[in-house]
């Protein structure tokens, strides 16, 4: 019920318009968000290449009304690619296909993908296109793999949730996709997603084994694994290192990856072990949506909203 709600709320203007002037929950959410500009996000990123983690970031952003935003958001990507390859920092970038248009022109979006993607190519990097809710689930795929007909290094996220999603992996394993795993953070109906969290743990625990098998002698380009398991709940984590060491899943064929601020503990125990794990790291000011999905995937976040508005 409590994620429900928040997951509502994620997308209620008004509580976003408010949020966004309090100066305590602006810092909360710094917890979960690498800063506002490029500069701080590269910082973030530095640090947790120092400490033994690899990076993906992410401008946050989505569902742009117009294509000037959208051409805004794709040169701030190409930008950020050229600018990661011109530091001494390793990292890729993920996006949200609706912050390139695609809610508006589905070969427009393809258009300012391609350009990203090239881009990243010719800098030895990866694009990850990062999944929303089920009503784009069916496009974002397509342009996908539109996409990947001409480019090796871009990979996409597919949600455990949905009841689609082994259809989905089905194709994608066919095409040789590079792909991240994870549950899932948008409120959807029944009719299109499973409710229960045991239903939606053992549908990731499926597509987790079916994509490791074969994951066996792939390697993507730009330095990613074919698989990447995305998930803090540490039953998955644990299901996830079953099953690599009683099938002798090679080590480089897969990374853990999680999200900037969350778990931390977990993150650094998975790094000393002798995994590959790589931190998800957002930055940008439309940090609201994203910050409440944080909430509603693991309700203890909201301590900390609490504690910073009572100044605790």
């Amino acid at each position: 019920m409590l994620r429900r709600a928040l997951l509502f709320l994620s997308e209620r203007e008004g509580l976003k318009n408010r949020l966004l002037r309090m100066r305590a929950a602006r810092a909360v959410a710094d917890r979960f968000v690498a800063g506002e500009g490029l500069d701080e996000a590269l910082e973030a990123t530095q640090q947790l290449n120092d400490d033994g983690f690899r990076v993906t970031l992410d401008l946050l952003g989505e569902s742009v009304t117009d294509r000037d935003e959208a051409e805004r958001a794709t040169a701030a990507y190409e930008r950020s690619v050229v600018r990661i390859a011109g530091c001494d920092v390793s990292a890729t970038i993920s996006l949200k296909l609706t912050q390139l248009g695609l809610d508006l022109d589905v070969d427009a979006c393809v258009a300012n993908l391609d350009r990203i993607v090239t881009t990243a190519a010719a800098h030895d990097s990866f694009v990850r296109i990062d999944m929303e809710g089920s009503n784009h689930t069916q496009a974002t795929l397509d342009v996908f793999h539109r996409v990947r007909e001409t480019h090796a290094n871009v990979g996409v996220v597919i949600q455990s949730h949905l009841h689609r999603t082994e259809r989905d992996v089905d194709a994608l394993i066919e095409a040789d996709a590079a792909v991240r795993l994870c549950k899932g953070a948008y409120k959807e109906p029944v009719s299109v997603a499973y409710q229960r969290k045991a239903d939606i743990d053992a549908n990731f625990v499926h597509l987790m084994r079916r994509l490791l098998d074969a994951a066996d002698g792939r390697v993507m380009e730009g330095g990613v694994p074919p698989v990447a398991i995305a998930t803090h709940d540490e039953k998955m984590v644990e299901a996830t290192r079953s099953f690599v060491e009683s099938h002798a899943v090679e080590i480089d064929r897969f990374e853990f990856q999680m999200l900037y601020g969350v778990r931390r503990e977990l993150q650094t125990q998975l790094r000393e072990g002798g995994y590959h794990v790589r931190i998800y790291v957002p930055y940008g000011t439309e940090w609201y949506p994203y910050f409440m999905r944080r909430m509603a995937e693991r309700p203890a976040n909201l301590w900390f909203v609490t504690r910073a508005i009572l100044g605790g």
